[in-house]
């Protein structure tokens, strides 16, 4: 069993909302109003096997933004009306995660894994400019594919490649991290990385897309 605590600097690349995804709503960039960045996003991760060459990984991610800035034109979004001018926002878009995952390769240099992933999406945008608010909310399921790739570099450490990430003509979703990782003793390890989420839906009556960079540091604990 190992338990992983992350600790993330995010940056916004993109954040596009349309809300509602009609002639009613209005599409703009999100990441205008709250700004690029640096956020913080921590992860948690516990891993264990449940059989040979069989594993269970369980994920909470939580990502949650704020900022002020100002709309350059009036703004329609959820029923509501904002002025040209300055306007508050909140982003959050936190994500819960359970992956099988199997074991099909493994030697002296690599390791590889395959599965899939359950993930529950909870997700928010709020805009406030002076007496008016606006919130809207979404939590869903998608199934994802997952993939995990090792390659040891000498008996202390490694670069490991993990990922989760599906795509259709509604939207998609990727969270895709790239790691060195050395051990520290027997029973913990430290590592330093990169990130990158990617994804979102066009489907009904939403529209956000966004992207988001990381750098990642972090613990890994053996039990």
């Amino acid at each position: 069993m190992v338990l992983e605590v992350e600790a993330g600097a995010a940056w916004q690349e993109k954040n596009d909302v349309q809300q509602p995804n009609d002639a009613t709503g209005t599409r703009f960039g999100l990441d205008r109003v709250i700004g690029s960045g640096p956020f913080f996003a921590p992860r948690f991760q516990l891993s264990m096997g449940v059989a040979p060459k069989h594993e269970l990984r369980f994920v909470v991610a939580p990502l949650g933004l704020k900022g002020s800035g100002t709309f350059d034109q009036a703004v329609n979004f959820q029923g509501q009306r904002f002025a040209p001018g300055a306007v508050s926002a909140k982003y959050r878009f936190d994500s819960y995660r359970a992956t099988w995952r199997y074991t099909f390769s493994e030697n002296a240099d690599w390791t590889w894994k395959v599965g899939a992933t359950a993930k529950i999406r909870d997700a928010e945008i709020t805009l406030t400019q002076g007496g008016t608010t606006s919130t809207k909310a979404n939590t869903g399921f998608v199934p994802l594919i997952h993939l995990y790739g090792e390659r040891r570099l000498d008996n202390r450490s490694r670069v490991t490649f993990e990922g989760d990430g599906l795509a259709s003509s509604r939207g998609r979703a990727f969270d895709l991290s790239l790691r060195y990782v050395r051990d520290i003793n027997d029973r913990m390890s430290g590592f330093v990385g990169v990130r990158m989420l990617d994804g979102g839906t066009k489907g009904g009556e939403s529209y956000n897309f966004a992207r988001f960079n990381y750098l990642t540091v972090g613990l890994q604990y053996r039990m």
